[in-house]
């Protein structure tokens, strides 16, 4: 299985503090218009850690029914317990995701030995192909480059997500082997695919989903000065939907666009008055307002 393009990880709505699944349609139906290549659910962007399990499973599988194979669904199942994380691996691919992205497990920080079993765990026993994820900044740990390679063996880890801000970490990755690297960071996409990404997970395709797929594809299909152009436009907006915790801020941009309501699950709460405002100005700035 190809991972290539731009993959949205897709918000996760709420109203009235539950979750909104008519509203999650209507974001699937959005990206699928805007040629997304994937969808990722409850990632980070997706709040993961406020749903109940319950309502985890129940995301993937309304994501996976309204995508309805017209686009490929990495379903967000990492977890900081790896019998956890195979238990929710293999609902997923009972309901008919392609792939499963693989946090690195959080609090816990384990070793590279640690990570390595993990995720090799996953790999084995929960059935799907496995997308890596390295974000440190969230995780408390990284995924050592000598790691990836070694995991890279095992058939069934496919990818990784790169979201440790190093365009270099994508050099150093593929000079050890030849994994599937996305980048995780919609300021460095095109400068990872330089250097080898293939694409990114994306924030901002949450509410410009045909603009982060063409500057994609543009890079890919050999057009650099459209991929520069697009990135040189919505650059403040790549920089500023992180002014505050994702995904605070690309959910105020999406309710500020009428998209979704703005709503959080504690402990996020709503961006600050400075935070909205240099936001706006930064959507302002990008012709998104």
């Amino acid at each position: 299985m190809e991972f290539k393009g731009a993959y949205t990880a897709l918000v996760t709505p709420y109203r009235n503090g539950a979750v909104d699944y008519d509203k999650l349609r209507e974001l699937v139906e959005m990206q699928v218009a805007g040629g997304i290549s994937g969808i990722v659910p409850v990632g980070t962007s997706g709040e993961s850690p406020a749903l109940t399990y319950e309502e985890h499973d129940r995301v993937i599988r309304e994501v996976i029914r309204a995508v309805a194979g017209r686009c490929q669904v990495i379903a967000g199942t990492g977890s900081n317990s790896t019998r956890e994380a195979i238990e929710m691996t293999k609902a997923a691919k009972e309901a008919g995701a392609d792939a499963t992205l693989q946090v690195t497990p959080y609090y816990n920080k384990p070793t590279q030995e640690g990570l390595f079993q993990h995720f090799s765990a996953v790999a084995r026993e929960g059935g799907l192909p496995v997308v890596l994820y390295n974000v440190p900044g969230r995780s408390g740990v990284g995924i050592a480059e000598t790691t990836v390679a070694r995991l890279s063996a095992d058939p069934m880890i496919v990818a990784i997500k790169e979201a440790a801000g190093s365009v270099e970490r994508v050099s150093a990755i593929r000079d050890l082997c030849d994994i599937t690297v996305l980048s995780g960071d919609d300021s460095l996409t095109l400068p990872m695919m330089a250097v080898g990404a293939t694409g990114v997970i994306s924030v901002a395709s949450n509410i410009i989903p045909a603009e982060v797929s063409e500057l994609v594809a543009a890079f890919l299909n050999g057009n650099l000065a459209r991929a520069q152009e697009l990135h040189r436009k919505y650059y403040c907006f790549f920089r500023d939907q992180f002014v505050e915790t994702n995904p605070i801020p690309i959910k105020a941009a999406m309710a500020i666009k009428g998209i979704i309501e703005e709503e959080y699950r504690l402990p996020l709460c709503p961006l600050s008055a400075a935070s909205r405002a240099k936001l706006m100005e930064s959507m302002k700035r990008c012709g998104m307002l």
